[in-house]
């Protein structure tokens, strides 16, 4: 009786359990990789309002960033200090780093957590667009150290190595992070992460939650196509490429009204590029020796300069492309590669019209009065010294320097408005 009794408990215990994994809360996932930027804070609020409309036990972010832009920064910490959902920063895969304002975003989460062989910090607040001097520097520096001081006492991390971080640019690793404090744990896969969140309780807005993530179903947030384009052309390789193509097809749609097609691509290009200026850092003198470049260009087709303008809007050009994002520790650049090639395209295209140009002032006109030069007609009456000859099927008033009988075949040797000047053109009348 006891044992079936038993028997009966454990079975019923056994289901209640896989009633509650069924009908247990997921836990959404989002991957956030490259540089921080406008678009990151797209996807991360995006998914925070996916994680709270499916009642997600927690939102786990996968980072693994080399920094970013301070507004976005500021503006996701903002997010996460006031989710409706516990956020769970995790720095992910091997291999991966939280720099810069990667600290700040993983310090301002709910859960920290970093996998094997990561790293964090750097955090020094970098000028990228130039400019700035030593007394705005210290400023901006003093702002951010009081930033991330806050965000780590919210959170109860250690606000002394996140100051050190910004103002010392120190960095450390996944083992050295949880013995200091600056994050709570390292999980080597995402199923470990969630086995050791399980039962933690972390303050929230409405007030303390605990985490119920072991077993939890894990939803994927998957990246929208709108997302994807736009983190495709803020890549200042992208960028940059859209600019030229715009400034080109502009160029020729002004050289040649009427074409369209190169004015409507230009003109879509240019939007695009602006797009993503917003979201870059600029260096403004880069963009206007670019400019300066496309300018020297054209006017090498309007003046004859032997080919100076020329090289100088390709030098101007190939220096403004180098000096347009200036910032290798956050992958802020324009690579070599695509460098290149493009001044090469963009010089070669305006070296070529220029060849053009000069080989057609160098020939002689196709159409029109100066074509009839060396033409040989026929003379429908006497000259003597005015009349009527046919040239080239049609007939023209001329004046023969030397008496022409009618029928000789003439030759013209100049035009005057609609009047030629002709000479004999050699023995031999025509029928």
């Amino acid at each position: 009786m006891r044992r079936g009794l038993t028997l009966l408990l454990l079975l019923l215990a056994a289901t209640l359990g896989a009633a509650t994994a069924a009908t247990a809360a997921p836990v959404d996932t989002v991957k956030i990789d490259g540089v921080i930027s406008p678009v990151t804070l797209r996807l991360i609020e995006a998914a925070l309002a996916r994680a709270q409309s499916d009642h997600a036990a927690a939102l786990v972010i996968q980072l693994d960033t080399p920094g970013g832009l301070e507004r976005s920064m500021r503006a996701i910490c903002q997010r996460l200090l006031n989710a409706d959902v516990p956020v769970i920063v995790y720095v992910a895969p091997t291999g991966a780093r939280a720099a810069s304002a990667g600290v700040f975003i993983t310090m301002a989460a709910h859960v920290a957590a970093m996998a094997p062989a990561t790293n964090i910090g750097a955090a020094h607040p970098v000028a990228l667009s130039g400019g700035v001097d030593k007394e705005s520097m210290k400023k901006i520096e003093n702002d951010a150290a009081a930033f991330v001081r806050t965000i780590a006492r919210e959170r109860g991390r250690n606000a002394e190595w996140a100051e050190k971080a910004v103002r010392q640019s120190v960095s450390i690793t996944e083992r050295e992070a949880v013995q200091l404090k600056v994050v709570d744990l390292v999980a080597a896969s995402l199923t470990e992460l969630l086995d050791k969140v399980d039962g933690r309780t972390v303050k929230m807005p409405t007030g303390p939650v605990t985490l119920r993530t072991r077993g939890a179903p894990v939803t994927p947030i998957e990246i929208g196509f709108r997302d994807r384009f736009l983190n495709v052309i803020t890549d200042p390789n992208v960028a940059y490429v859209l600019m030229m193509l715009g400034m080109l097809g502009l160029f020729f749609e002004l050289s040649n009204p009427g074409v369209v097609l190169p004015g409507v691509i230009g003109g879509i290009s240019l939007i695009l590029a602006f797009f993503a200026f917003q979201s870059l850092p600029i260096n403004y003198a880069g963009l206007l020796l670019i400019l300066l470049g496309i300018v020297l260009m054209v006017a090498e087709i309007k003046v004859v300069s032997h080919g100076v303008l020329a090289v100088g809007g390709m030098v101007a050009m190939a220096l403004g492309s180098i000096m347009l994002f200036d910032a290798p520790e956050l992958d802020f650049r324009v690579s070599g590669w695509v460098i290149a090639p493009t001044v090469a395209l963009t010089a070669g295209i305006f070296l070529f019209m220029i060849a053009a140009g000069v080989r057609a002032l160098a020939s002689r006109s196709a159409v029109g009065a100066p074509a009839l030069l060396g033409q040989v007609g026929i003379a429908r009456g006497a000259l003597a010294p005015e009349g009527q000859v046919m040239v080239q099927g049609e007939l023209w008033r001329a004046v023969a320097r030397t008496p022409v009988e009618e029928g000789s075949r003439v030759r013209v040797v100049d035009v005057n408005g609609l009047t030629l000047t002709v000479e004999k053109a050699g023995e031999g009348r025509a029928s």
